[in-house]
């Protein structure tokens, strides 16, 4: 019987994979300071200025599965290297944008090519290291610090590019390091055969336009309009969209989602919990970085220098502590306490006042959460990719990106509808108590569905091994 041997350049492909996921998660977070100068130059009104984030997050979202699926069948290498040259591409459409059309075009395209882009760089992270387990929870810790470096260097680059180039760059910066990611992924990323079979466009299609459905049903409905027509008529079309989806997934003869995949142990429980997980730290993100700028007066540069310690934070514990707490712990104690301790930062942060300090209101609950997020995003993805099949794990990396990215953008969605009903006179810090009170509770009902739900097997057990 042959003897696995790992690959001599694994170590290489995970740091190009890892840049690639950092530019991801960039691309989600660099706009915000920006936004301003883009209404300004390019004429957007205010309810349509947030469809420069919308139609990344949807085109990332509900394309993420095909994506997945696209990965197994074509090659992971070849989606991902082709995910970066459509980012790229829309990465100077935007950035040369003169319309309001145009700009969105080029968001739009930027979330089709991060949708491949995912899933298939997470499939190779498990093909290069899911034959040794302390070697994929190391590799998962840089993976996760990874994403959380791309999200506040992206509040962090975008102040400073805003304010010493112009917004355009915001978008542009993407085309030199698309560029050296496409030149380096064929030199340092084995190719692997693909799996023989066919894309399920009808099954595609269909979740795709249920997702996209869903999505834009919340964040277009206006606070306290949840009953409105036009929101329940979407929302029913979404659901509907859904139930026909998973009708076909179970009489399909190569389905998008093959059904069987929920039975792999905590597969399902993993993908609720990553939702959940993006549901509350994407709010405590965003309303954090308000509550620098609006209520403590911090400019974009120096909020984005606030955020910092929360990256370091969360790099540490990933790439140092992780992979250890894991193997010694297991994935259920991990995912708990890391729920429990973002749940109790958002409680704190939801009593911060109109005076306050960084220091004493800001810093300490801004590490407590950090931590939980460095505690339970790696042993999240973990369960949401364990048991899968080796030809299946495109389609389960996508699936858990999809569950993230819907999560968040759901969440938010609800958090800035409970922030707007809760808004007084004084200004927006009672709006940002609510959303950060919304966000604790969501992350407490992650904790307690982890303890109720998830299957507890032995430490040592609970890596996958692909």
């Amino acid at each position: 019987m042959a003897t696995f041997q790992p690959d001599p350049k694994r170590w290489l492909a995970l740091a190009l994979l890892c840049a690639a996921q950092f530019i991801v998660i960039l691309d989600t977070s660099i706009i915000g300071v920006a936004l301003p100068a883009m209404q300004t130059d390019l004429g957007f009104t205010p309810e349509s200025l947030s469809w420069i984030f919308n139609a990344y997050v949807i085109a990332f979202g509900g394309l993420l599965l095909l994506g997945g699926k696209l990965g197994d069948i074509f090659g992971a290498r070849r989606m991902f290297m082709l995910g970066f040259a459509i980012l790229t591409g829309a990465s100077l459409l935007a950035g040369l944008a003169s319309s309001q059309e145009f700009l969105l075009a080029g968001r739009a395209l930027q979330g089709v090519g991060a949708a491949l882009i995912a899933p298939s760089a997470l499939t190779i992270v498990m093909r290069l290291f899911g034959h040794n387990g302390a070697e994929l929870g190391k590799a998962f810790g840089f993976w996760g610090a990874a994403a959380a470096a791309g999200g506040t260097a992206g509040v962090f680059l975008g102040g400073v590019i805003t304010e010493w180039l112009s917004w355009p760059w915001t978008f542009l910066i993407n085309v030199p390091l698309g560029l050296v990611v496409f030149a380096l992924a064929p030199t340092v990323i084995r190719y692997a055969a693909p799996v023989r079979g066919r894309i399920d466009w009808i099954g595609a299609l269909t979740v795709t336009a249920s997702l996209v459905t869903a999505v834009y049903a919340i964040v277009t409905t206006e606070p306290g309009q949840w009953t409105s027509p036009q929101t329940l008529l979407l929302l029913g079309a979404a659901v509907a969209l859904l139930v026909l989806f998973l009708v076909l997934q179970a009489i399909s003869r190569e389905p998008l989602l093959p059904l069987r995949i929920f039975a792999a142990p905590n597969l399902a429980v993993g993908n609720l919990l990553m939702a959940l997980l993006g549901a509350a730290w994407i709010p405590l993100w965003f309303y954090l970085n308000l509550y620098l700028q609006q209520t403590l007066g911090l400019s974009a540069l120096y909020s984005g220098l606030a955020l910092l310690p929360m990256t370091l934070t969360i790099m540490v514990v990933m790439v140092g502590l992780s992979g250890k707490l894991v193997a010694r712990f297991g994935i259920k104690a991990n995912i708990v306490i890391g729920l429990l301790a973002m749940a109790g930062s958002l409680l704190l942060f939801s009593r911060v006042p109109e005076g306050g300090s960084f220091g004493v209101d800001v810093l300490p609950a801004s590490l407590l959460g950090a931590l939980g997020m460095a505690l339970a995003y790696i042993p999240t993805t973990m369960s949401g990719m364990a048991g899968a099949r080796p030809e299946e794990t495109g389609l389960a990396s996508g699936l858990i990106n999809t569950t993230y990215q819907v999560g968040s953008a759901v969440g938010l969605a609800v958090m800035v509808a409970l922030a707007a009903q809760a808004d007084g006179t004084a200004g927006p810090l009672e709006g940002f108590h609510a959303a950060f009170l919304g966000g604790a509770v969501v992350a407490g009902f992650g904790a307690l569905t982890a303890l109720v739900l998830l299957h507890g097997a032995p430490a040592a057990r609970e890596v996958p091994v692909g």
